[in-house]
């Protein structure tokens, strides 16, 4: 289990909810966690999948060398027929996540050491309601203490389940397929699709997009992600949008679920980037950020094609950040150990019974909850 930790949340206190799940820790004090151990959220992967159909006129001669830049795991075969019957209701789940490696040029971006493992920096489940109109999105917090299923990777290899660990240890210890699985297990959502990305591959995106404009309502400062803003409108080129969906300490409570408020913000406004660029004018610009796109993601295997990524695309193109409705998945602190979050069970029964019914998300499943004190420190730049 990964030394990482959350610190100086506020316990909850009285009245709300108790938490479901592993409590069985002794007190121990709060832990600052190592610098330029924490790592990115990388939500790119939601967006290059956009960015690749932007180009679907202009593309097609350079199939063969897009199609050959795609990684693709085959998560079916891994995880076999166990799992979530698949929804009947034309809606679909994506797990997107973002991967802490520290390979390549990984290890300059995220600091730390390159100790051959790679952890789910953070999760989201998108789920796209039928019609492709608009979308709900679940961040799963990497510190939510949970009971992890065994799980088979993709080279075939066992790993025995394990209760009362961290959630981003799925993904180090089993790879994609354990971490489907887990988010399968805690959900009861089948995950019709599995998109990953990492620090470089961001960086590189953000960069060939021309930046990312966002507004901040107060100062950041953060020398662990070396981010310095000041409150206003800035256009952040790649370095600066790792560095702000890599921040914890300069905002909120300083914990990772005010870095998650942050992250979803930034989605928002990529999202609302990719809609404005006008790629099918500048077939330069359009072939680089074709070219980075697919190198950057990480799919299942039904996603493994630039024919399949392009059609999966085109369903989702029409939804802007007006229609994603963001939340995190409803978490307290741990009492025995601030530094951890738990499944706050009946409020995520209601968040996973609105998706598997192609529903909102009730407003009443993340009030009382654990927040970060973040939301709305960063908005869409106007």
């Amino acid at each position: 289990m990964s030394a990482e930790s959350t610190p100086d949340p506020a316990i909850p206190g009285p009245g709300q909810s108790r938490p479901t799940g592993p409590g069985h820790r002794g007190k121990g004090r709060r832990r600052r966690p190592r610098t330029g151990r924490r790592k990115a959220l990388l939500v790119a992967a939601w967006s290059a999948a956009g960015i690749v159909v932007l180009g679907g006129t202009g593309a097609g001669f350079l199939y063969f060398k897009l199609n050959g830049n795609l990684t693709s795991v085959d998560i079916d075969a891994a995880l076999g027929a166990d799992r979530p019957e698949k929804a009947d209701n034309g809606s679909e789940n994506i797990l997107v996540l973002g991967s802490d490696t520290r390979s390549g040029g990984n290890k300059k971006l995220g600091g730390g050491t390159d100790d051959g493992t790679a952890r789910s920096d953070t999760a989201m489940i998108v789920h796209v309601y039928k019609g492709h109109k608009k979308a709900s999105v679940v961040s799963i917090p990497r510190d939510t203490l949970i009971d992890r299923p065994d799980c088979t990777d993709t080279d075939g290899t066992d790993h025995p389940a394990a209760d009362g660990v961290m959630f981003n240890s799925a993904y180090s210890t089993g790879g994609a397929a354990c971490a489907v699985k887990t988010v399968e297990s805690i959900s009861g959502l089948r995950m019709d699709h599995y998109l990953e990305v990492d620090f470089s591959g961001f960086q590189n995106l953000i960069d060939d997009l021309g930046g990312v404009r966002v507004t901040t309502t107060e100062d950041i400062k953060d020398p662990d992600s070396h981010l310095d803003l000041r409150a206003g409108t800035h256009r952040l080129d790649g370095e600066q949008a790792l560095g702000l969906v890599r921040t914890r300490h300069g905002v909120g409570d300083g914990s990772d679920l005010g870095r998650i408020q942050l992250q979803q913000a930034f989605v928002k406004a990529l999202v609302d980037q990719v809609k404005d660029i006008g790629l099918l004018g500048n077939p330069k610009k359009l072939y680089d950020i074709a070219d980075t796109a697919t190198k950057t993601v990480t799919t299942d295997s039904d996603l493994g094609s630039v024919n399949s990524l392009m059609s999966f695309a085109t369903g989702l193109k029409g939804i802007g950040p007006d229609k994603m409705d963001m939340v995190t998945m409803p978490v307290v602190y741990d009492p025995a150990d601030p530094n951890r979050v738990l499944l706050e069970k009946t409020k995520a029964d209601q968040v996973w019974t609105a998706l598997k019914n192609d529903r909102p998300i009730p407003k009443s499943a993340t009030e009382g909850t654990a927040t970060g004190e973040a939301k709305g420190v960063v908005n869409t730049g106007e």
